[in-house]
């Protein structure tokens, strides 16, 4: 009996369809914009563990390493390699959350061409915080955990909310990114020259 007969079918027993195939997920680059004590490193906790991705806060790594934020220049260095570390990550579909606070603009829509470039979706993240509240937590914090921050003044405060700019709504709903500063030919240059460290070049 042929397998006609047997099916029942006047024809070949038809091929399986395959299942559709099913998208993969962009990675997202978180970008954690906020001033020192706004809440940054838990809300990127938080987004870390909601999205299964990696989380790059230089404190952790400044602290441990020199027991200073800045020494003598050597954060934009760190930072330089984990925007590397970023990229990487991103290039090979996980996510990430870079804590860095990113005061200016400049950085800001640099880091968003990059993750555009490396095929990834960008997303600013922004946690304002008023100067009494500010103040209230970095006190706070010197009192219960010196060894994972550094002395911060009314002072520092000050010079601090004079620097910052705000991200706008185009930068918070994912708009066009601007270009560069006069005298760069693109945001990769511009990336290159603020965190030497960021290419293998």
């Amino acid at each position: 009996m042929s397998q006609s007969q047997r099916t029942g079918s006047s024809g070949p027993a038809p091929f399986p369809v395959p299942p559709a195939a099913v998208p993969v997920p962009v990675p997202t680059l978180f970008l954690m914009v906020g001033l020192p004590a706004a809440g940054k490193t838990t809300r990127a906790a938080e987004l870390a563990a909601e999205h299964r991705a990696l989380r790059l806060t230089p404190d952790h790594w400044m602290i441990p390493l020199f027991q200073d934020s800045m020494a003598g220049g050597k954060r934009w260095v760190l930072e330089g390699r984990l925007v590397w570390l970023a990229l990487q990550a991103l290039r090979l579909g996980t996510g990430v959350v870079l804590d860095f606070g990113l005061w200016g603009r400049d950085e800001r829509s640099a880091l968003r061409w990059l993750a555009r470039s490396a095929g990834a979706a960008c997303q600013v993240v922004y946690l304002p915080v008023d100067k009494d509240a500010q103040l209230a937590r970095i006190a706070h914090r010197q009192a219960t955990t010196p060894h994972q921050t550094f002395p911060m003044s009314e002072a520092d405060v000050d010079a601090w909310r004079e620097q910052f700019q705000a991200p706008d709504v185009a930068e918070l709903n994912g708009g066009q990114i601007p270009p560069p500063p006069a005298g760069w030919p693109g945001w990769p240059e511009w990336a290159a020259d603020h965190w030497p460290s960021s290419t293998d070049n």
